[in-house]
């Protein structure tokens, strides 16, 4: 019951969240210059009034706006998120087909960012005026404050032309031909460059906040009784110290989930990754609102799904927080 409790206030936050999303999203692109239907008639080369008249009455625009609103809320309610005219499939078909690789490629920055993050930055704090702490602050600077396009565009030019050893395209091989296991060796190839310049950026964030949160908690009370009874030190930072200085990391991870979403559309057009982000990027220029709103839409949702989630991670990790809730 206490569980239950815990969990239904945040769906029903979630539901509240989606909804403002949609409507919000609606609302912006009718307030844009132009809309589909001008898209399709300057592609036509021009139409007359009549056919105007029907290809705005097909996508349900010679409608008032609130009735339009209505109609989109209540289809997306029941898992209709319009349809694509230029993919010529339904939305829903079009963002599903794209999801696992935007996931992929989020979910592997993600883990670099913190597991390599984090590392720097306990080793940087058990010696926080060694060189190597000094290197980890330089070198956290650096990658935060370049942008990510920039990063993906340099190593673009490292690995395609100085030391050609990463595919820096797609997802597979044009010409790849091969079995689940080599599908998967060559997905994994064709990641590393992305997972990396999206991956940059965030490693630096978590190594400076992984370095502060352990340089505190190695001054707490509980850390100096653990060294006074003797335990080996790597014992006293991994089992007691790391376990409370990865809170703020966890939380900062769920929380820039959506950034990482926004970085994803720079870095998979940069790299020609099939994902959400070039989704975005390609209806966008083709002026497909029905895949706009529902890249919008499934971007919220699975940004208030990681934040849910990083939540509950929260819990596990900190029993405290499990006796409050």
């Amino acid at each position: 019951m206490r569980s239950l409790g815990v969990i239904l206030p945040k769906l029903a936050y979630a539901v509240g969240m989606l909804l403002a999303v949609v409507v919000l999203n609606f609302l912006l692109l009718q307030i844009a210059p132009g809309d589909i239907a001008d898209t399709i008639i300057g592609e036509m080369g021009g139409a007359t009034p009549e056919m105007e008249a029907e290809i705005r009455a097909s996508y349900g625009l010679d409608r008032p706006l609130a009735e339009q609103l209505l109609v989109y809320v209540g289809n997306v309610a029941q898992g209709d998120l319009g349809y694509s005219y230029y993919f010529n499939r339904p939305v829903l078909e079009v963002i599903l087909h794209r999801v696992p690789a935007t996931l992929l490629l989020v979910v592997a920055a993600l883990l670099f960012a913190i597991l390599v993050g984090t590392f720097l930055g306990v080793v940087a704090a058990r010696r926080p005026n060694g060189w190597f702490s000094h290197v980890v602050t330089v070198l956290a600077l650096v990658g935060y404050s370049a942008p990510v396009f920039w990063t993906g565009l340099m190593l673009l030019i490292l690995f395609a032309s100085v030391l050609p050893v990463f595919p820096v395209s797609g997802m597979v091989s044009p010409v790849f031909d091969g079995g689940p296991l080599a599908r998967a060796v060559e997905v994994a190839h064709h990641l590393v460059l992305p997972a990396l310049t999206l991956g940059i950026i965030y490693l630096a964030q978590y190594s400076r906040l992984s370095r502060a949160s352990m340089l505190d908690v190695l001054g707490a009370d509980y850390i100096r009784t653990a060294r006074a009874k003797g335990l080996a030190e790597r014992v006293v930072v991994y089992k007691h110290a790391l376990r409370n200085a990865i809170l703020p990391v966890v939380t900062i991870a769920g929380l820039q989930f959506g950034q990482l979403f926004a970085g994803a559309v720079l870095v998979e057009t940069v790299f020609n990754w099939p994902g959400m982000g070039l989704l975005a990027y390609d209806s966008i220029l083709r002026r497909d609102t029905p895949t706009i709103m529902g890249v919008l839409f499934f971007s919220a949702l699975l940004v208030i799904v990681a934040n849910m989630l990083t939540d509950l991670a929260y819990r596990l990790i900190d029993p405290r927080i499990r006796g409050r809730a």
